[in-house]
């Protein structure tokens, strides 16, 4: 049986290929069509994936779409709604696309691949999340707490819950997932709007905004969870949406008042220059340095909010559930700080983190969840104890012959190096002494 799991029309668009229950390839579109981020349909990662099992698209027995577009365009319709007239311009945008190309999905999957409409199936988001750590997990025949946070699905910003990754065909694989936050309270757009004001990127400079932290102290905390966030006994949070703009605006992630709070945001050109990373020649009496210093405060201090709303949700699943284990995906989980301190202090034994946590990992949740719990398929021999997954080099592979002979059609200068291993080797000797 060949089930095809597809992630588009957002960000990251992945292709996933199982057959007869074993993970065969996955990869994103980006490294086919060389476009950052690629949100298009998957169409070369598609192409690959077929290729890879020696199969083609009349082969597929099913395709399974990541999310569901009509119950995420009722959210963004009763979101423009609440904040008309001041969601007017985001409203007509996503109009635009939504009648363009999102509402249509079922229809595009079958025009571009030729299958049946009855093969399409559409997956909740979060619930893709959860199956792509879950059943890529050690973690066999217990129930396992499953946590997944990112920026938003169809309404959902975080879900948790038990999952059972089971191989025996009596008890069967499931997810529950009983507890969950709604848009716009989200964290995982907490930390995009932080990362926008930081001037990075939004859904790609969130790791800039994790390697700026430790730069700086989180002397803002405090005030951020004084005014913008509410960390509750159980672990659920709240956002006072009066310094975000992300839930009634498509350019623009926070409001005026989080520059009245923390002052201008960074432009995105300027230097980052701090004593610490300028030792010896960057003076705290400079302006520069004094400027990057408060933006690595304020990277420091939404990290640490992050990590504490992160081990809050983790702490209150492991009180709820006494799961020994828990399974984590959804683009917050990419936060490896975090994931750290939810490892040492959340309370469970041992925690699975989905490589690809984000959006191109939904692709293959997507393929998991209807191979084990839609359509009970059993599953494949494991490669080893830990790898259920069998790796996690899914993509397409190069040799050197190929890269030598793309070097020399693009007249592409480079040197070969018989052996690597000892010119590392000599490289670091010549460090020694330099």
């Amino acid at each position: 049986m060949n089930i095809l799991g597809l992630s588009c029309y957002y960000h990251d668009s992945a292709a996933a290929l199982l057959s007869d229950g074993r993970l065969v390839a996955a990869a994103q579109e980006e490294r086919f069509s060389r476009i950052k981020n690629d949100e298009g349909f998957p169409r070369r990662a598609i192409s690959f994936c077929l290729s890879r099992a020696g199969i083609e698209a009349a082969d597929l027995d099913c395709v399974v779409f990541y999310e569901k577009p009509l119950v995420k365009f009722e959210r963004i319709l009763t979101s423009s709604l609440a904040t008309f007239p001041m969601s007017r311009k985001s409203f007509t945008e996503a109009m635009v696309n939504w009648f363009d190309q999102k509402l249509w999905i079922k229809s595009h999957i079958q025009r571009e691949l030729g299958i049946d409409p009855g093969r399409i199936m559409f997956v909740d988001h979060h619930v893709a999340h959860a199956a792509s750590a879950l059943f890529s997990s050690p973690f066999h025949d217990e129930d396992t707490a499953l946590l997944t946070i990112d920026g938003v699905g169809e309404w959902t910003t975080t879900a948790s819950g038990v999952g059972r990754n089971s191989r025996a065909a009596d008890c069967g694989s499931w997810i529950r997932l009983d507890r969950e936050h709604r848009f716009p309270h989200s964290i995982g757009l907490l930390y995009s709007a932080f990362t926008a004001f930081l001037g990075f990127q939004v859904n790609e400079g969130e790791y800039k905004v994790m390697g700026m932290a430790p730069y700086g102290e989180p002397r803002f905390r405090d005030l951020i969870l004084d005014r913008i966030v509410r960390i509750h006994r159980d672990g659920s949070f709240t956002l006072d949406m009066d310094y975000f703009e992300y839930h009634r605006s498509a350019g623009r992630s926070f409001s005026h008042r989080l520059v009245d709070l923390l002052g201008e945001p960074r432009r995105p050109e300027a230097p980052f220059i701090t004593v610490m990373t300028d030792p010896g020649t960057a003076s705290p009496s400079d302006p520069a340095v004094k400027s990057s210093q408060h933006y690595a405060d304020v990277a420091a201090s939404i990290q640490k909010v992050t990590e504490e709303l992160i081990l809050g949700l983790a702490g209150k699943l492991r009180e709820d559930t006494g799961a020994r284990t828990l399974c984590m995906a959804g683009g917050v989980a990419l936060n490896s700080v975090a994931n750290g301190i939810v490892q040492r202090e959340a309370g469970f034994d041992e925690v699975f983190i989905q490589p690809a946590a984000g959006d191109a990992g939904g692709s293959l949740g997507a393929a998991l969840y209807a191979t084990h719990v839609g359509l009970e398929v059993p599953r494949a021999p494991r490669l080893s104890k830990r790898d259920t997954q069998h790796g996690s080099y899914l993509g397409p592979a190069y040799t050197s012959d190929q890269d030598r002979a793309y070097l020399d059609r693009h007249q592409l200068p480079y040197t070969h190096v018989a052996d690597p291993a000892s010119r590392i080797a000599m490289a670091e000797v010549h460090d020694c002494f330099t």
